[in-house]
């Protein structure tokens, strides 16, 4: 055997365990409940299943707002990380340093302890709203409510973004920078034909992220967020565990995978874009 095949052989037996576990964790499950969802009250295949997602009022309300909260947690996330990141690569202050040593504490925390956290602080007869009652001020509703929902998903995914991002505009030469100063490049300039471009593939990576642990959150949504609409996290749930509809919660499913899919769709193909303008 050639040294060729030999290394293609080990190369092949090293990926093997990743491979079966991704067919067994990944692909099987899915291709499981794809095939599950298909299957009608009649015991018929078909895409009737597929057909009440859309027919039923409830579920469609579940989709947009499930939509809704997705966009506007992946834009504030990804606007208050990039912010927090470009102000920990140029703020040497003693602000910034601490910033830098704790901004990763929310990530060890476990989910259900910092969401019952949120309720205690942010509920109508929480510690913030004590705090305030003596000066007259009231809060808005915001436990049981998609603004609590939103609230979550920047404590969950704001650390992990920020740690992307920080990581890719720390990457960045200063004296690039430098240089884009003195020819007369203001900040923004700095910002839009610098700093974004060169930390874009970043960017995509931190909004893929984001976009599919938001979509598919269940914790934070089922114990703060309004018994109708519902994310489709919780919408699932629902259906298999109180309705017993073990295909329609399949197809739900697959509906939020494919929704995930497009989204994947699209930083894989922009990441081709790039490796093909770089040959």
């Amino acid at each position: 055997m050639s040294k060729e095949r030999k290394q293609a052989l080990w190369g092949l037996i090293m990926v093997a365990p990743s491979f079966v576990i991704l067919l067994v964790v990944v692909v099987f499950p899915i291709v499981q409940s794809f095939i599950e969802s298909l299957r009608g009250e009649d015991g018929t295949y078909g895409l009737s299943r597929y057909e009440a997602l859309f027919a039923d009022k409830g579920m469609r309300a579940n989709i947009w707002f499930t939509l809704q909260i997705t966009v506007v947690s992946c834009a504030l996330v990804l606007l208050i990380s990039y912010a927090l990141a470009l102000y920990l690569r140029f703020s040497p202050g003693k602000t910034a340093a601490w910033i830098r040593r704790t901004y990763m504490i929310p990530m060890f925390i476990p989910g259900v302890i910092a969401t019952y956290g949120l309720m205690n602080l942010l509920g109508n007869h929480g510690w913030l709203s004590r705090l305030l009652l003596p000066f007259g001020v009231t809060l808005p509703r915001i436990i049981f409510d998609p603004k609590g929902i939103v609230i979550a998903n920047l404590w969950f995914n704001i650390p992990f973004a920020t740690m992307l991002l920080s990581s890719a505009i720390t990457g960045i030469p200063g004296s690039v920078i430098e240089s884009a100063r003195d020819v007369g490049a203001g900040r923004l300039g700095i910002f839009f034909r610098i700093i974004f471009p060169l930390s874009f593939k970043t960017f995509l990576v931190a909004l893929t992220f984001v976009f599919m642990g938001v979509i598919g959150s269940f914790t934070a949504p089922f114990l703060i967020g309004e018994n109708s609409p519902q994310m489709l996290g919780v919408a699932m749930e629902q259906v298999f565990g109180v309705f017993r509809e073990r295909e329609q919660a399949a197809a739900i499913a697959v509906f939020t995978f494919l929704l995930c899919s497009a989204l994947g769709f699209f930083y894989i193909r922009s990441m081709a874009k790039e490796e093909a303008a770089r040959m």
